[in-house]
Formats: structure tokens, sequence, C-alpha cells
């Protein structure tokens, strides 16, 4: 890789070009690899690339080269800047303010200092570091210092902190038609909603159709003596769950008369095992859910009233003052407001069955209020789990990127406070982003209303291209950015969002 760079760099408007992805595809037996540059360049410097690309990719597989220009700007590299500091020193990071980086182009790059609080200590490897990443994200060169700012820590207000309040949502639960006993001794008039029980109790009754059945024996360990037990998978509309029920000698038969299809009452114990819920049934009789029956959509916890782990930041762009006109836009884009967001994942499994759901690792996202962007909100996600090198390959996002920050569970709280009130939209927002979000808010009590705007398919009625992936209609606009990068795709389509609606002059209807 340093060898193919350094060929690379030999052909003078590629001389700071970055490596920003490397895919394989086995069945057509062809490598892309995705070259991002600063400089304008000719076909004849394209040509060069691309020979020197074709010699390090084995005869065997198809080569193509991707050149995509990327200029970063001042506020892009402060940003990145200080999530480098926080990466790599928590307590200047946390004394850290807007004001404390300034950020100045060169004719090679740029140029950057930051201001440190003189009682502060200070590595004498952050700025190295800080540099380090900043080349691993941005074409260029990057120089850097820190200064002695004239502030005091004794100076810097301590904000009390702001404490959220707790909220239990009410499970859900519906009337059982048609009880009848096989086993128990108490009539059982209601049950919980399945997608409700993620909870220990007890005393949990539950109530749906036998989708699958199976007798099994285990040997007891205290006499040797073989017993049978059952385990059932049940579903009420609304989940399925897998049942264990060990049988009683007088009651076995009665059981076993049970088949796929039946309809019974559970009453019996949940655990947590594992972040999963396991239930256990004591007595099993007989009802059946309501006929006709419609589940009640679960109530959500209100929003957070404090963000706790991601602060929405401001956003200003000069050229919104040009292009994002008053007359210029219609009257549906400014008087509503929408987050235009994207995510980067662990993979592509946006479906939670089997346990199987794979995990956010960043957030990117702007609010768009009155036709303008005017906030923005970024974040890593813990995913407490291994990156693949795939996807680190993709997103060039690293495992020590992730490992430092906040798990969902503290990010989408936040993320919820900044939607609340809202449009949401994407780019195949409807077919993944969505689905992640939803499915994680979620599992806070937290319940996302979908009302949701994909640029996909208001491009495709719109625009007429030879594709509608991302970088295509970006390119019809006019519009340069960093792909694979949840911020950045998030503020190209917030971008294209708006164009979009100019053309169209009003809303689609909602996904």
């Amino acid at each position: 890789m340093t060898e193919f760079l350094e060929k690379i760099h030999s052909i003078p408007p590629f001389n700071t070009a970055i490596i920003s992805g490397i895919s394989l595809f086995r069945d057509s037996h062809s490598v892309k690899i995705n070259l991002v540059t600063e400089n304008t360049f000719s076909s004849e410097d394209e040509n060069k690339a691309r020979e020197i690309a074709r010699s390090y990719v084995p005869e065997e597989f198809d080569c193509s080269l991707a050149i995509s220009k990327l200029t970063p700007d001042e506020k892009m590299v402060a940003r990145t800047i200080k999530q480098a500091t926080e990466k790599c020193s928590k307590a200047l990071a946390c004394l850290l303010t807007d004001d404390d980086i300034a950020v100045e182009r060169t004719a090679g790059g740029f140029n950057f200092t930051i201001s440190v609080i003189a009682d502060t200590a200070m590595s004498d490897d952050v700025v190295g570091r800080i540099i380090a990443i900043l080349n691993k994200t941005y074409c260029g060169r990057f120089t850097g210092q820190c200064v002695r700012s004239r502030r005091k820590i004794d100076s810097i207000e301590i904000e009390e902190e702001k404490e959220n309040i707790e909220y239990d949502i009410p499970v859900r639960t519906f009337e059982i038609r048609d009880f009848s006993f096989i086993e128990g001794d108490t009539v059982q008039k209601t049950a919980i909603y399945l997608s409700d029980v993620n909870f220990e109790s007890e005393n949990v009754v539950i109530c749906g159709t036998i989708e699958d059945m199976e007798e099994r024996t285990y040997t007891r360990k205290s006499d040797g003596v073989e017993k049978t037990y059952y385990s059932f998978t049940l579903n009420d509309t609304t989940a399925q769950m897998r049942i264990t029920y060990f049988t009683r000698k007088s009651t076995i038969d009665k059981i076993r008369k049970l088949k796929v299809g039946d309809s019974i009452v559970c009453t019996g114990k949940t655990e947590i095992y594992r972040g999963s819920v396991r239930y256990t049934a004591r007595h099993i009789d007989m009802g059946s859910v309501p006929e006709g029956f419609v589940p009640v959509r679960r109530a959500s916890k209100p929003a957070p009233k404090y963000y706790a782990a991601v602060e929405p930041q401001p956003y200003s762009d000069y050229t919104q003052a040009d292009f994002f006109t008053k007359n210029d836009l219609p009257a549906c884009l400014k008087e509503n407001t929408f987050v235009v967001f994207d995510l980067e994942t662990t993979g592509l499994n946006s479906s939670p069955s089997g346990g199987n759901m794979d995990r956010i690792i960043e957030i990117g996202a702007y609010k768009i209020i009155g036709g303008e962007i005017k906030e923005s909100f970024s974040t890593f996600v813990n995913p407490g789990r291994k990156l693949s090198e795939e996807i680190i390959k993709l997103t060039g996002i690293t495992q020590e990127m992730v490992e430092d920050a906040p798990a969902y569970e503290k990010v989408m709280p936040d993320f919820f406070k900044f939607c609340q009130g809202s449009y949401l939209v994407g780019h195949n927002i409807a077919g993944f982003d969505f689905k992640f979000v939803d499915y994680y808010c979620s599992q806070l009590g937290y319940h996302l209303e979908r009302r949701i705007f994909d640029t996909i398919p208001l491009s495709q009625e719109l625009l007429f291209l030879s594709n509608y992936k991302l970088n295509t209609v970006a390119d019809h606009f006019g519009i340069t950015f960093n792909h694979h990068r949840a911020a950045d795709d998030a503020l190209v389509t917030a971008k294209i969002f708006i164009e979009l609606i100019k053309l169209k002059k009003s809303l689609p209807k909602p996904m």
C-alpha cells in the first residue's frame, strides 16, 4: 500500500491524494480503488494513475480507479481537530471550546492553532497525533501547534450537571378471548403484548398461537430420572417468543394434544440472560387474542429534557445566502423542519430477527430550519463489537475511533430529542437508515414518528440520471464531498433535498 501511494504521489496533481477505499468483488472478479485528491487533474494524469493501479492488481481481476476531488474548508478541518483532540487527550478536550481552535488555509493545505489554558498539562505528541488523523481524513498537508491561552482554569464556569428524568412506559395488554383451563387455577383475563415483554418478573401472562412445538427430554441431576419438557414458539402478531415448559404427570397427556395453530395462554416467569428474554411457563391453558386484533402503538418516552452525550452544534454556510434565497425557496421548505441523517454501521443487516441486527457506529445529521441548514448532530457510536476489515476500508472508521465513543444507549435519547417535531430525510432512508434508528430508539422506549422523505425516489421522479447513487446525484448539482462518512453524507443529502424540493415546489407524500 505504501509503495502504491508513493507512485501515485509521483504524479503532481496526486501528490497529496489519499485512498478512501478498496473494494473487492469476488463474483465479478474485479477490484475498485477509490482515490481522493484536492487538486485539478487531466485525463492524462488519470490514465497514469490507472496504469499504476493496474500494475498492483492480479491479472485475473479487472481493475477500476475512481478519482474524486475533495477540498475541505476551515470549518470541516476544525470540526475534525476537535473530534481528534477528544481521542488524543481527554484532559485537553474537556476544556476546549470552538473558539480555541483556529484554522487557516495555506498553499498546500492547512495550519491550525489550539489555544491551551496555561494550567493544563499538554502532551508533546498531541499535535502529531491530530495531524496523523487529519492526514487520514483529508488531502493536503497539515501543520499545527498549541499555544498558551490567557484563560485560567479558575475562570471556567462549571455548569451544574443536568439530570434527565427517567420514565417507565406501561406495557400494553389485550383481553384474552375464549379462556378455558388445562391445568391452571386462575382465570386469566388479560395478556401482555409479546413485543413488550423485555423485563424480569415472576408472574407474566402471555397469549398467542403456537407456530412450532417440540417435545424434548433431559436427565434430572438430583436423581438421574429422565424428564419431558416442551419448547414452543408463540406469536400474538406483535412478536414471537420462545417458551419453555416442564411437564407434570397430571397434565402431560393434555399438553401432548396441543398442536401447531392452537392458541394458548401461558402463565410464567421471565429472566434476562445475555440481553435476551427467557420465558418459562408454569401453567398452560387455552385462550386466544381478540378477533380482528390490531395492536395499539406503544406510547413513547418523552424526549429527554437535556442532551446528555451529544450536544448539537450550530451550522452556518455562507453559500446558503447565495443559493437558498428566500425568493427561491418554496413555502413548504420554509414552514417545516427537517432532520437529514446518515449512518455508518457494522454491516447491512437491518432486521433484528435471530439477534443478528448490525450496530450503528456513526451518526451524522443536519437540521433544516426555515429552509436553511442550521444545526448539526455528529457522533461515533461504540458498537460493542470488533469492526470488520471490510467496514474499516469502506468507511475509514477504525476500532480506535469507536472504542471510547458512547454506546447507543447514551446516543439514541439525544438523537430522538434532536429529531422531535421534524420530518426525517435520507438517501435510502426507508430501506436502511430509518430501520436502524427506529429499532435502537425503540429498545430504549423512544418511538420515532414515521414521517420520512427518501431522496432516492425523489431524485428518480425529478432527474434523469444513469443511476441515483448519492455521489451521482451530488455530481448533478455540483456538490463535492467525502463519501462513506455519516456527517459528510448527511450534509450533502441535506443540500440535495433542498435542491430537489426547489425543483418540485412541494413536499412528496411521506413514506
